[in-house]
């Protein structure tokens, strides 16, 4: 394929893979450190669970207006090196006999405020780096990075967890953030001059980013499927952790095998996901796929030690292969049709509802945990997070095959 053969590409792909090597450590051995080590309460995890993805929700439309003003470039490399620090506090408090949950809150919160401007930065740079002609099998082969960093990352945070402390697994988060910065730092395609509106104002800009996303009918649809998801992940993240080592009795590395059987799936999708592409149609895999792949979740409740492993692993493998693919899909489609200009305002658009739901639903999973119990909270997360689909399967995506190959500045498609 084309991209092998492009080097700066190859160098942002390398980045990539190691930070999400490192942020996949980062996912599990930070609860697993407050959960076992810090002794968090069901509400307490809610908080953590939160913090990470907050900022999409409070800052995540103005940050959309600034990516547009500014080189995306210098931008990410930025936002790598504060995760970097900020990340490397943790394991210095722990070493310091230091380290409380209100710190781990903290840091997280932190760290989301630059994963927001880094991810919006970084999927509105992918069109200039490699060309809209390109964007699936650039998607494709982003997608496999992060899936092959969740099929080990879980389990070497998890094993690490366990054998090493929780603390100093957060090692390997910051030392990816620091390495992907090396990467970025070596890319040579320079990027083009940001349009500058002759009279800026931060509200007009906004609400023309939200006119865009909100005014397209399919758009809208991705955005409330993807949100809807999100929303009920986020209760499942509140409560997931506290499932598997306190009811299920799991250990903190046959905890990170059960998450590292989703990246398997996941790493399968982003191998395939070109070909569903081809064989199915670009824009017809967005609904096609979670149709058939999404109800297999359904199965994590059942998990118990030895050989009951091996029911939800399968079903977090096909259910990831799903979401990947899926993911490759609609990213795709909506940096297709996306004029240049608009593409930081419509990627952070369209997180401030995607990821901003998460942390509303991780909120509402902690109270739900307290109120109900893990496992009824657990149920609803999951089923929620299927029925999400519903949205993109009665969309306009029915009647269509393909991505379009021109960027359009019709919100109303």
């Amino acid at each position: 394929m084309a991209l092998w053969g492009h080097p700066d590409f190859r160098r942002l792909w390398m980045g990539d893979t190691i930070s999400q090597f490192g942020a996949t450590v980062g996912m599990t051995v930070v609860p697993l450190l407050a959960a076992g080590v810090l002794n968090a309460t069901p509400f307490e995890m809610g908080l953590l669970a939160a913090a990470s993805t907050m900022a999409f929700l409070v800052i995540g439309l103005p940050a959309g207006v600034w990516v547009d003003r500014m080189r995306r470039k210098p931008l990410m490399i930025a936002m790598d090196v504060c995760r970097a620090a900020l990340l490397l506090s943790v394991p210095v408090a722990w070493w310091l006999d230091l380290l409380t949950l209100p710190q781990l809150i903290a840091v997280s919160l932190a760290v989301g405020v630059c994963t927001v401007f880094f991810d919006v930065a970084y999927q509105s740079y992918l069109p200039s780096l490699v060309g809209r002609g390109q964007l699936v099998e650039g998607n494709s082969k982003l997608q496999a990075s992060l899936s092959v960093a969740e099929v080990s990352g879980p389990a070497i945070g998890g094993y690490a967890a366990q054998f090493l402390g929780a603390a100093n697994g957060v090692l390997a988060t910051g030392l990816g953030y620091l390495s992907s910065a090396f990467f970025l730092v070596r890319i040579r395609t320079v990027e083009p001059t940001p349009e500058r509106h002759p009279d800026p104002n931060l509200r007009r800009e906004i609400a023309e980013g939200l006119r865009f996303v909100f005014g397209n009918v399919t758009l809208r649809m991705i955005v409330a499927c993807t949100g809807t998801s999100n929303f009920f992940h986020g209760i499942q993240n509140a409560v997931l952790i506290l499932f598997l080592l306190n009811t299920v009795g799991l250990n903190e590395g046959t905890t990170g095998l059960l998450f590292s059987a989703g990246g398997v799936g996941g790493v399968l999708g982003a191998a395939f996901a070109y070909r569903i592409g081809l064989l199915v149609g670009q824009a017809r895999m967005i609904w096609l796929i979670p149709l058939l792949t999404w109800p297999f979740t359904l199965t994590l409740p059942f998990v118990s030690d030895g050989w009951g492993l091996v029911l939800p692993m399968v079903g977090s493998a096909v259910t990831a292969f799903g979401v990947v693919v899926y993911n490759v899909g609609q990213v795709s489609y909506r940096q297709a049709i996306c004029p240049d200009h608009l593409l930081g305002r419509m990627n952070a658009s369209i997180r401030w509802v995607v990821w901003g739901s998460t942390p509303l639903g991780a909120l509402l999973g902690g109270g739900l945990g307290t109120w109900i119990g893990i496992v009824p909270t657990l149920w609803v997360s999951l089923i929620g997070s299927v029925l999400g689909m519903l949205w993109v399967l009665f969309s306009p995506l029915r009647t269509m095959r393909d991505l379009p190959t021109e960027a359009s500045v019709d919100a109303h498609g």
